[in-house]
């Protein structure tokens, strides 16, 4: 045995120390702290979000050049709207039918660098798509575009919970802002460059995704030595977590929810432009920018609708988000050029802010399947924006566009379906 002494002023207060040769030795053991306990504890990762969420609105707004460049491509090669929609359907199912197989993959193996290559192939299709000249070459590079959208989210969207420091609601809505924000640039871009300069002119953005590319890279970087060499422990449920029964019923329910508001925002996303310019007899690019008007209301009520799942509940939030939208949705196609504008972003403030709250709220009733379950809602969102706009085209073609925004107004009546969400356990939220 060794004794240890510390000099000390007062001998009553200082005894000495006894420590053994075994205790010298030995490891110093401390309480665990799982990653996901240390990142609430140590808060968000802005840096991070901050990264993934210009990374989405790079994505975003390359994606939304799509529907801006629609009245070119009408124009140039004389389509129809059933032809505009299937472009809208080729994109949109491509990132719909393989985002939630990449989420399921990536739960099993996450993937950090699958971000960069998947935007290599937004990259490829941008440029295919500035010098595509058959209809059936525009499919195909819309195709290629939605499969970047298809590896970019699912991945992205865990990355944004991994950093988000418990702050799951905000994380999300830092990561949908960049994607809103994006998808209102799309309009602006093309009204200033792709209308003046024309088709050839879309190569230009393939810059963007280069950019993208190496902060995805980077971001890639900082997800790898996140990732557990070992499998982690299974998940315990809460005791008062709803049943499977209760959780199947809860994610049917979302689903439709986010049919009533993403199919909303594909009608006025896809052919808002056209029934600007047939109702009002306003320019093209007029147009474009009364669509940016919306999707940058869309993009600001997108970012407050988050923190405030995360301060009131998520399912306040749902309930508000969507029926709150219907009297403003129902006034719209009665509306002149001036109120229609004014409606349009109140009615964006409102209906996008259910979003995140949706995300979130599926992720927490299923929390060892984040990826799977960011896949299936952003591809279902995805998805029915696709079928929807290839629909509303074809009933655009056989009746008008003023009667598709009559039909439409009804859509978040759905929303009366969200008394059927259970309630979670507080610590669950």
């Amino acid at each position: 045995m060794r004794r240890f002494a510390a000099p000390s002023r007062d001998a009553a207060v200082n005894k000495p120390v006894v420590v053994s040769d075994e205790t010298l030795t030995e490891p110093v053991v401390v309480s665990d702290v799982t990653p996901a306990a240390a990142n609430k504890a140590a808060g968000p990762a802005y840096v991070v979000l901050a990264g993934i969420s210009v990374s989405h609105f790079l994505n975003d707004t390359m994606q939304s050049l799509i529907a801006s460049v629609y009245p070119i491509l009408k124009d140039t090669y004389a389509l129809d709207f059933a032809q505009i929609g299937m472009i809208t359907l080729a994109f949109q199912f491509t990132a719909s039918l393989l985002q939630p197989v990449v989420g399921h993959y990536t739960d099993k193996k996450a993937q950090p660098y699958s971000l960069a290559i998947g935007m290599a192939s937004t990259f490829f299709g941008l440029l295919l798509l500035s010098v595509a000249q058959q209809y059936l070459v525009i499919l195909v590079a819309a195709a290629f575009v939605g499969l970047g959208s298809a590896v970019f989210h699912p991945e992205s969207a865990r990355i944004a919970r991994l950093a988000s420091g418990g702050r799951y609601g905000f994380a999300q809505s830092v990561f949908q802002l960049g994607g809103s924000f994006g998808t209102s640039m799309g309009p602006v871009l093309a009204a200033l460059i792709v209308v003046p300069f024309g088709q050839g002119s879309i190569a230009w953005f393939s810059s963007i995704a280069f950019l993208a590319i190496l902060i995805l890279w980077r971001i890639g970087r900082w997800y790898a030595p996140q990732i557990k060499a070992k499998k982690t422990a299974a998940v315990q449920a809460h005791p008062d977590a709803p049943s499977s029964r209760r959780v199947v019923l809860a994610l049917l329910v979302l689903v439709a929810l986010l049919f009533s508001k993403q199919l909303y925002v594909s009608s006025l996303s896809s052919y808002y432009i056209f029934y600007l310019i047939d109702r009002f007899g306003v320019s093209t690019q007029a147009a474009q920018i009364y669509l940016f008007i919306f999707l940058a209301a869309n993009a600001v009520g997108a970012f407050f609708g988050g923190p405030l799942g995360d301060r009131f509940g998520r399912k306040i939030v749902i309930w508000i988000s969507i029926l709150g939208a219907l009297p403003f949705t129902l006034a719209l196609p009665y509306a002149g050029l001036v109120a229609s504008a004014v409606l349009s972003v109140v009615i964006g403030l409102i209906i996008s802010s259910t979003t995140s709250s949706i995300i979130v709220f599926a992720q927490e009733l299923v929390p060892h399947r984040f990826g799977m379950i960011s896949g299936v809602f952003f591809g279902v969102a995805f998805g029915i924006g696709g079928l929807g706009a290839a629909v509303l085209g074809k009933l655009a073609d056989h009746t008008s566009i003023e009667f598709v925004y009559q039909v439409c107004a009804y859509l978040p009546a759905i929303g009366l379906l969200a008394v059927f969400l259970p309630k979670l356990p507080r610590n669950v939220r």
